[in-house]
């Protein structure tokens, strides 16, 4: 399968956003997932300001 219909396939719906989750995407780069983020928050100036949201309560 190629990786554009695996990604396809990952990106769900949350309200009006389509968003794609940490660890679909770590999965992805075959990574953890606090590496991800932690590459994320490293590097938040490359990130456009709506690219990583937290669920709260």
């Amino acid at each position: 399968m190629p990786k554009s219909q695996i990604i396809t396939q990952k990106i769900i719906e949350i309200r009006v956003y389509k968003v794609l989750l940490d660890f679909d995407l770590a999965e992805l780069y075959a990574t953890e997932t606090r590496i991800v983020k932690q590459a994320v928050r490293r590097n938040l100036n490359r990130f456009p300001l709506d690219f990583m949201f937290e669920l709260t309560e």
